[in-house]
């Protein structure tokens, strides 16, 4: 390069000045199409996938099943009984369905529970009424006591055993007297139902709710009179109810219905004789 370029660059550098740029003129930028507005974007590559999983690269040993088990076999057989969602079902019912099934109990001789039941039978109802039993038992129970010993001027004690005696045999009752009428009618080839069995039983309780309440009438004669009406008509509620069932288990048939009836009325002189009664 000769001296000459060098002496006009120092100069360009001493003066502080650049030399000026051509300006190019308006630049159109252009954005090729994307898919921003979907995420994950579905032609994403690498490890990064399109899908909500993990990498195809790393260990997913905890995200899949243990080997022999998968949800399908949890969710089946015996395992199925110890889930919310097995029982879910069974108190899908509205305040109607439960005050039609509730009216139909009070009217025995129409023995049209079972068929109007069989499709759907609940376990809403029957808890329902087995937990206001146990209210009404221990409250009224506790008043007419209470009341007796006031009007005697004598010492009253609150039984607290009246609470679990009246949970053990309201709940009891329509656990137990099912499942072994279950098992019975499987064995005589006349099967039913157990949720429906448990649905019947459990209305069929109903009627001794106004019954525990009239108990607080303080004579005898009229708390006996009330016992046996509420237990005949909640022993010809079930018994009328299965009959036509338990007809295809043989020639003892009725021996069955005559043991379900006596059974329920056995129920109600229970209920006389430790709740129905007063003692001072």
């Amino acid at each position: 390069m000769s001296g000459g370029n060098y002496t006009s660059i120092d100069n360009q550098k001493l003066s502080g000045s650049v030399p000026a740029v051509p300006d190019p003129g308006q630049v159109t930028v252009k954005f090729s199409d994307s898919n921003l507005q979907t995420f994950p974007p579905s032609d994403t590559r690498g490890k990064i996938s399109g899908v909500s999983g993990p990498p195809s690269d790393v260990d997913d040993t905890f995200s899949k099943p243990a080997s022999g088990s998968s949800d399908e076999a949890q969710s089946s057989g015996w395992f199925r009984a110890f889930t919310v969602a097995a029982y879910k079902p069974y108190f899908d019912v509205d305040t109607s369905d439960v005050l039609e099934r509730i009216k139909d109990s009070l009217f025995p001789f129409r023995d049209t529970f079972t068929e109007k039941t069989s499709d759907n039978p609940d376990l809403y109802g029957p808890f329902w009424i087995c937990s206001t039993l146990i209210f009404v038992a221990a409250s009224i129970g506790t008043f007419v006591t209470y009341i007796s010993h006031k009007v005697n001027n004598k010492d009253w004690n609150y039984d607290i055993n009246l609470v679990p005696w009246s949970a053990g045999l309201f709940y009891g009752y329509v656990t137990i007297v099912p499942l072994c009428l279950y098992i019975i009618l499987k064995y005589f080839s006349a099967p039913s139902g157990l949720v429906q069995l448990f649905c019947l039983y459990g209305y069929s309780l109903f009627v001794f709710i106004p019954a525990l309440c009239l108990s607080v009438v303080p004579l005898e004669i009229f708390r006996w009179v009330i016992a046996g009406v509420a237990g005949f008509m909640s022993a010809t509620f079930v018994a009328l109810n299965l009959r036509a069932h338990i007809k295809s288990a043989g020639e003892r048939w009725f021996l069955i219905v005559a043991a379900i009836f006596l059974l329920q009325l056995a129920l109600a002189v229970a209920l006389k004789i430790y709740l129905f009664t007063v003692t001072v």
